[in-house]
């Protein structure tokens, strides 16, 4: 058997990426190999050459040409094929690795590329589902609707009459991504050792391009995260998510149920479905955070075409390749983030990247913080609702690549998605800010969530030392209220946790001393208007309602009259509702402290207040 063969079919068997494996394979039969390397160093090598060049000479310092020699890079790697494309999307999302400037470039870097031989394609489905196209579908269209790096996509109709779409793996695409990883790791390998401006472990971030990619080339794995995306959003009656078909999906080939619908940025036809583009943006955006920050399993690819507008209002995901998982630490930690960049607590958000995994424990972040604050202090003026998303990163980034920071695999990807979505939020409406979109949602979690971690950072929002800010818990409460299914109960439950915490002692001492005047105030004019009710007649004090004689004196108590001030944001919210949690209020340790002290001094002002009376002392009006 020809070498170049035998490791086309060794290669072709590989169902994980095994970078070992695969060096054994191209190390034994180099033929393939250097004629690979040929194709991809050369021009790579050219390009490079330029570059150098460039830089010995200065031209690089002026941008336009810095910029012409990103695109000129982004388009080489288009032309270098699949393995490259999803290189150059991973080298999308690692400010640490390289500069600005080709971020901007790799970041629109689209996965697209023309279709191959239908013929092929016919062939794959009946070899992979061991059958004759015909005898499974009534009909097939020949011609693809749609071809990116990995494959196509076909309309087919089943027998019962069921429209499908069925994508197809490219001919020979497990072979030729395996080769190129293989040239691709080895450049990272060389550009480590020899490249001292390169801080960050090349290689390891090939390894992990290796292993999405392989998951991706896997559409059995595809069919899997479709359904575990649909289960998840179940709820959900905005999000719409395509039934996979199991019996006509393969490693190869994976059949979904057909969806009608327009892209999000074809803004004429979502007009003429009747629908509003920016409801369609605002349902992405919570569905894209709530994937972030609550399930932890998100869609990190959401481009234009993978996010359909459909005719009942519904916004409809596709395409499952690329998914990926946070951890409930991670998205705690995430939030904790939000919460000391709020606060513009510097230090402690550079605390927050270190136990993010962006920086070693071992890194100096003495001359981190004051970068931090040069970047988010004068976007933090106007407040984070309207901070640019764009511009921030694009600072953070500098920032990045300055000091030793590597970025997680799964903070990589997420950024990916969010300047994705903010890419097609942005077509719709110019003025767009995902900070100020997402920032609601950033509320809630934190306002509603049990998370014992996210309670410490509760707190950290509404004090300012020792200090108790109301106005900066109103605010916090404004926002999330914009979320519409807000929970008041626990809302009020988590506020009065905060008011009755440890930490709250000094804001207590306070509302002690304001209450003790607010209720000997208040006794004193009960007992003023006592024999205004005394020679009332008896069906009148009858008639005279709880609410009016106990609930009034209750809601005029200065926590709850606060508490009350603070929640008439969101929307069903009555008095009434604080008055059903002060059993449970009053429950609570601190709570009952805060009632002997106030019940001490109440005792303490009418014994006064009677000896002055006994001495014939003239009462202060109240």
């Amino acid at each position: 058997m020809n070498a170049d063969l035998e490791d086309f079919i060794e290669a072709a068997g590989l169902l994980k990426y095994d970078p070992s494996t695969i060096a054994k394979i191209y190390q034994g039969h180099p033929g393939r190999l250097l004629n690979r390397l040929i194709e991809t160093l050369v021009p790579l090598g050219l390009f490079l050459l330029g570059v150098s060049t460039d830089r010995l000479l200065g031209l690089l310092k002026d941008s336009k040409k810095a910029r012409a020699r990103a695109q000129e890079f982004s388009d080489l790697l288009v032309q270098l094929g699949p393995a490259f494309i999803k290189a150059g999307q991973a080298l999308s999302t690692r400010p640490d690795v390289i500069p600005t400037v080709l971020l901007d470039e790799l970041a629109q870097l689209q996965d697209q590329l023309p279709g191959f031989d239908s013929d092929l394609a016919m062939a794959c489905i009946e070899e992979d589902l061991g059958t004759e196209a015909k005898l499974l579908f009534k009909s097939i269209e020949k011609d693809p609707i749609s071809a990116a790096s990995l494959g196509q996509v076909h309309q087919a109709i089943f027998k019962d009459g069921t429209k499908v779409a069925v994508k197809v793996q490219r001919p020979g695409l497990r072979e030729q991504i395996t080769l190129d990883l293989y040239i691709v790791r080895n450049i990272a390998s060389f550009a480590n050792k020899y490249i001292g401006l390169i801080r960050s472990d090349l290689v390891a971030l090939i390894d992990e391009l290796g292993k999405r990619v392989f998951e991706e080339m896997d559409y059995l794995n595809e069919a899997s995260n479709a359904e575990k995306f649909k289960l998840l959003h179940a709820h959900n009656k905005k999000i719409m998510i395509p039934q996979i078909y199991r019996e006509a999906t393969t490693r190869r080939v994976l059949t979904m149920e057909w969806i009608e619908g327009v892209k999000l940025t074809n803004l004429k036809a979502v007009r003429e479905l009747g629908i509003n583009p920016d409801k369609m943006i605002e349902i992405g955006v919570n569905c894209s955070l709530q994937q972030l920050l609550e399930h932890g399993f998100f869609h990190a690819d959401p481009h234009p075409g993978n996010l359909l507008a459909l005719e009942d209002g519904r916004l409809s995901y596709l395409d499952f390749g690329m998914m990926s998982e946070v951890s409930r630490e991670a998205r705690t930690g995430l939030i904790q983030a939000v919460v000391h960049l709020v606060n513009k607590n510097f230090e402690k958000l550079s605390s927050d990247f270190v136990s993010l995994g962006f920086l070693s424990e071992t890194v100096d972040l003495a001359p981190i913080v004051p970068a931090f604050e040069k970047v988010f202090s004068q976007a933090l003026e106007q407040g984070v609702e309207v901070m640019d998303f764009k511009s921030v990163t694009d600072d953070l980034s500098g920032v990045m690549y300055k000091f030793p920071f590597q970025v997680p695999p799964y903070y990589a990807l997420i950024i990916r998605s969010l300047i994705t979505l903010e890419g097609i939020a942005l077509s719709v409406d110019p003025d767009f800010k995902i900070l100020g979109a997402a920032y609601p949602y950033f509320a809630k979690r934190l306002i509603e969530d049990p998370d014992p971690s996210l309670r410490k950072s509760l707190k950290e929002m509404i004090y300012d030392g020792k200090e108790f800010k109301w106005v900066r818990l109103e605010e916090l409460v404004k926002s999330a209220a914009i979320q519409s299914n807000l929970d008041i109960g626990a809302v009020i439950d988590q506020l009065t946790e905060v008011l009755f915490s440890k930490k709250g002692g000094v804001m207590r001492e306070k509302l002690v001393n304001v209450s003790i005047n607010k209720i000997d105030n208040l006794s004193w004019r009960a007992l003023r208007k006592a024999k205004k009710i005394a020679s009332s007649p008896l069906d009148t004090i009858k008639r005279r309602k709880d609410w009016n004689i106990k609930s009034k004196i209750l809601l005029e108590f200065e926590p709850i009259r606060q508490m009350i001030k603070v929640l008439r944001h969101v929307p069903g919210f009555g008095p009434e509702l604080i008055l059903k949690k002060i059993p449970k209020m009053m429950s609570e340790t601190n709570a009952r402290k805060m009632g002997i002290d106030i019940l001490k001094g109440v005792t303490e002002k009418s014994m006064v207040r009677v000896i002055k009376k006994a001495a014939g002392t003239k009462e202060k009006k109240q």
